[in-house]
């Protein structure tokens, strides 16, 4: 198809038409139908508000979805874009995609975005508002749901684990997804969500840019901005990130979304005098297609009569989203068919993500796995809760699918009973005491998290701590599942478990992946993908942070020439990359093939190749995540004290060894400079091999 005729041949009225994006839900869907009989729009949201992450909304039905692109079709030859905010599931939920990074294991998530764009397709959805690459160092911004964690490499990862599991590897694309939000969202002062942040070209490039990177490179559909501003301009108004960098520097060739309503809002924060200036500084900057406000539908067409926007940037844009559907099939076939799949399937990811995404925190003297045939006492009415388990932005999810944790136990273990601690009880808790272990299961609702829900205070409320002290007074192993969507500072409760797995909100098989780890069915291989603070007062606390003078590197070294803090130690409660496991791994020593390479072979892209055994001396054959870190030990500029620049999962037999392999090059050995260009320089590198960001086991590597 000739898409530029297709262009000369629409109206500018129908050109700006194309450039907008409508609400349609079940209660406006007979007057957009209407709409679309005269109006040439170019896609509808399926949502009815900003925040409908925790909202309840009554769907489309995919026969709905197909009259209405009829209407488009026959009335105007363009289809449209159907977009909705498919996070982390559809019908059949997976882990909040905070901790789908905690499960290290990218094959598999892409897997399961795979099962997910099959739900979308059944249910009339062509564009996911996914994935949420946001770099966030702060638990108490209540999006941190959202994004892959404090790592740069693990974003980038994850982004392109996303971006492939719904758009496909073939040239057609199969549900369009969209990197969000460029850039910086995640910055936002005090965890206020909206709120400002200020970051500087060096620390953009090396952080927060990279998962936006690869998301482009693996070819995502569309890109949307994020809503607050960075030094001083709103991003959605910032031609040098939107045009410059994204489409010149990264080389994006799909269109850009505004966020909802993030067009008028530059008439709120002093930027804009009207919409109709907002209209023109986003259009200009980059942004082709607005989201719900109507800035671009209410006054382009005067802004080009008045010469403000000329018709050759109206052109590009119309362009670019045309370009998009054309990818993506919908001039050949618009309409969403059946979708035959396997809820079995489905339900099975879902379990095994579940599953790798769980941390073990702590295990005092091999407490789990639990036996099957002990007396257990369940207790926290989270161990019976079905819908906050399955985490913000699940609104399409079925709660039916749910396996509560409690049921999840019980199916494994009969001889298991519920405590309601809620109730008044004559005899209070003499009902525990000739049972053999306690299991506290405790987290945060879905209200509490997701868009426009951050908190002060991340440290456990009193009910919980309360709870927790009522169980330590049975004097049994007390095992604590926490489910919260975000880290929580629990330092002052943490003596107080025997073992201690963080669950997270864990989507709709929490309940058969918890049961699968308390009784060893399934050895726990969950890493953190983000630090957890001792309490709030640490925020942010990052493992990848740069080096002081002052000797105060309080997160790697105990012994501080000046304490971080007198009210607390430095270091975290738990490091980036932490996660225990049943069984042990011995670590070996690394081994290089060569450590010196001269800067010219590392520019020509000759590699360090360095390998390591690990032997499993435990009781159970299980999966570990191999991290690897590096340290550039002198720089033109301060660098950070580690950096995860690879990974592997793999699994090893108990009492069986593994070799890993590491090829180390100028991606992993270069770095932005404050001028935004990638710099790779002579010098001396430590490349530690272990289990977190902690490790001790390296080898030096130079570059000549």
């Amino acid at each position: 198809m000739n898409l530029t005729d297709v262009i000369n041949k629409m109206s500018l009225r129908n050109k700006i038409e194309q450039l907008s994006q409508f609400r349609l839900t079940r209660d406006d869907f007979e007057e957009m139908k209407d709409k679309l009989k005269n109006e040439c729009i170019g896609s509808f949201i399926l949502a009815d508000s900003a925040t409908a992450g925790n909202a309840e909304l009554k769907p489309l039905t995919r026969e709905q979805i197909n009259e209405i692109q009829k209407v488009a079709m026959e009335n105007h030859g363009i289809p449209l874009l159907f977009g909705h905010d498919v996070i982390h599931g559809h019908k059949i939920c997976m882990p909040i995609p905070l901790a789908l990074s905690a499960s290290f294991n990218p094959e598999l998530v892409e897997n399961s975005y795979k099962y997910i764009a099959e739900e979308c397709r059944n249910d009339g959805i062509n564009w996911s508002f996914a994935p949420m690459l946001d770099l966030c160092r702060d638990p108490r911004w209540g999006r941190i749901i959202e994004c892959p964690g404090e790592d740069p490499y693990l974003g980038e990862k994850m982004a392109e684990a996303v971006v492939k599991g719904f758009q496909g590897d073939d040239d057609k694309i199969n549900i369009a997804a969209c990197a969000k939000h460029f850039v910086g969202y995640g910055t936002a002062e005090g965890g206020r969500d909206y709120h400002r942040g200020e970051i500087s070209e060096y620390t953009l490039r090396n952080y927060y840019l990279r998962a936006f990177d690869s998301a482009v490179k693996n070819g995502v559909a569309t890109v949307m901005n994020s809503f607050n501003e960075i030094n001083g301009i709103p991003n959605v108004c910032n031609k040098h990130l939107l045009t410059d960098v994204l489409r010149g520097e990264m080389g994006f060739d799909g269109f850009v979304i505004s966020d909802w309503a993030a067009i008028e809002q530059l008439t709120n924060n002093g930027i804009a005098e009207d919409k109709q200036k907002a209209a023109e500084l986003c259009l200009d900057a980059g942004i082709d297609m607005d989201m719900v406000d109507c800035c671009y539908y209410d006054n382009l067409e005067k802004s080009v009569e008045e010469g403000k926007i000329s018709i050759k940037t109206i052109d590009e844009a119309v362009m670019r989203i045309l370009s998009v559907k054309e990818k993506m099939g919908l001039f050949e076939n618009p309409y969403f068919e059946t979708v035959e799949y396997s809820k079995e399937k489905h339900r099975q990811i879902s379990k095994e993500l579940a599953t790798e995404s769980i941390v073990l925190l702590k295990n005092n003297n091999n407490t789990l796995p639990l036996d099957k045939n002990q007396k257990i006492c369940v207790m926290g009415q989270m161990a019976n809760d079905k819908r906050a388990v399955l985490g913000s932005w699940s609104l399409d999810c079925d709660i039916n699918e749910t396996v509560t944790i409690y049921d999840g136990i019980k199916s494994r273990a009969e001889n298991t009973f519920y405590f309601d601690c809620s109730i008044p009880k004559d005899r209070t808790l003499e009902d525990t005491y000739d049972t053999d272990v306690v299991i506290v299961v405790i987290g945060e609702s879905d209200k509490i998290t997701g868009e426009a829900n951050s908190i002060a205070s991340i440290e456990l409320s009193d009910e919980h701590k309360h709870l927790i002290k009522c169980a330590k007074k049975l004097n049994k192993k007390v095992i604590g599942i926490l489910s919260f969507g975000r880290p929580r500072a629990f330092e002052s409760v943490i003596d107080d478990f025997d073992a201690l797995l963080y669950a997270w909100h864990g989507g709709s098989q929490i309940g058969n992946a918890i049961g699968d780890i308390l009784f060893g069915d399934s050895c726990p291989s969950g890493k953190l993908p983000i630090t957890f603070p001792r309490m709030t007062g640490q925020i942010p606390i990052y493992y990848n942070c740069t080096a002081t003078g002052k000797g105060v590197d309080g997160y790697y070294n105990k012994i501080l020439s000046h304490p971080n803090y007198w009210d607390t130690e430095s270091s975290p409660l738990f490091p980036f990359g932490f996660g225990l496991s049943y069984t042990q791994f011995e670590y070996g020593q690394i081994n290089v093939q060569q450590s010196v390479i001269s800067l010219e072979e590392i520019k020509e892209g000759k590699t360090f190749d360095l390998s390591i055994n690990i032997k499993n001396t435990g009781d159970f054959s299980a999966k570990e995540v191999v991290q690897c870190y590096i340290k550039d030990c002198l720089a033109s500029m301060v660098r950070p004290q580690r950096e995860l620049k690879l990974f592997e999962k793999v699994m090893i037999q108990k009492d069986k060894s593994q070799t890993v392999t590491f090829r180390i090059g100028a991606e992993q050995l270069g770095f932005y400079n404050s001028q935004g260009k990638y710099i790779i320089e002579k010098g001396d590198f430590r490349v530690y091999i272990g289990s977190d960001c902690l490790a001790n086991n390296y080898v030096t590597i130079s570059i000549k």
